[in-house]
């Protein structure tokens, strides 16, 4: 059995199930693209979306996966997409747009308009079952890679998955487990979990991140080294919580080794700001859009 076949294992599958039906809800210009709600329906729950998509007739574009973030915020979802959050310099959707990359961003379970089960309930739920929070999490998002590849305004070999904390650890995992994603852009969350477990700083994350035997399997490194030879971005400052400089360095160093076997040591990118916290700053904003520049849209 393969790493991947492994780690998909221990979640409790991947990818799962794609999305049963879609309902489109809203539509908005969005600077000259259509900005759609839509509601996706899988294992018998509604799932809220934000689509940023360019116009009919036009030809089909790059598409992103975007991840929201966590904070303890469950009132924001998808909605980070085009209204931000305060560790973000601001909203994505429209850099995005500029680009000429469409995108989708899912509610999460827990947050947005999913907020009638809360996060311990659904993580307790899955570990008693044998599955995962953090599972779901991947099944859907890979769902949603689904929907881009079949939508005719996406070029489908052109997706990419992107995201801050908790959407930090959802774009590299996801890239490490889905073929379908070229290039990903994770942003304040990437660091060693064992070493995280010994210093204490595990306690930082949500309950979601919970997956049973994890540490016993594979390090960080090794997970998000998966994605070689595709394009992979890790951004972080060492005064974050998430990403204590030890750690880091650990899951830095293996992910560098998996590159260079790979023989693709070009297609790995750090941005790296040792006096930021947990935030996003506009030096590592750029760095982020030429990256998907270069490495999606290009």
């Amino acid at each position: 059995m393969t790493l991947r076949d492994r780690l998909g294992a221990l979640l409790g599958g991947y990818p799962g199930d794609s999305f049963a039906l879609v309902t489109q809800g809203r539509v908005r210009d969005f600077d000259g693209w259509v900005l759609e709600d839509l509601c996706f329906h899988r294992a018998g729950e509604d799932i809220p979306a934000l689509f940023l998509r360019p116009p009919e007739g036009h030809p089909p574009v790059p598409a992103v996966i975007y991840a929201h973030a966590h904070g303890n915020n469950y009132a924001t979802g998808r909605e980070e997409l085009v209204e931000g959050r305060p560790a973000l310099i601001g909203p994505y959707g429209p850099d995005l747009k500029a680009l000429g990359c469409a995108a989708l961003c899912l509610d999460m379970p827990s947050f947005g308009n999913r907020q009638a089960s809360d996060e311990q309930a659904r993580a307790k739920a899955h570990l008693w079952r044998g599955g995962t929070l953090f599972g779901q999490m991947l099944a859907e998002l890979g769902a949603g890679i689904g929907f881009l590849s079949d939508h005719g305004s996406i070029d489908a070999t052109r997706i990419g998955a992107l995201g801050f904390s908790m959407g930090s650890t959802h774009a590299f995992w996801l890239a490490a487990l889905d073929v379908r994603i070229r290039a990903a852009a994770a942003l304040c969350s990437f660091a060693d979990l064992g070493m995280l477990v010994e210093s204490g700083a595990h306690e930082g994350h949500g309950l979601y991140m919970t997956v049973l035997g994890l540490v016993g399997q594979a390090s960080t490194g090794e997970i998000a080294g998966l994605t070689a030879p595709r394009a992979l971005m890790i951004a972080a400052g060492f005064r974050d919580w998430s990403t204590p400089e030890p750690a880091f360095r650990k899951a830095e160093g293996e992910l560098r080794a998996a590159y260079a076997a790979a023989g693709v040591a070009e297609k790995l990118r750090f941005h790296i700001e040792p006096e930021i916290g947990h935030q996003e700053t506009p030096a590592m904003r750029r760095a982020v859009l030429d990256f998907l520049r270069q490495e999606l849209v290009g």
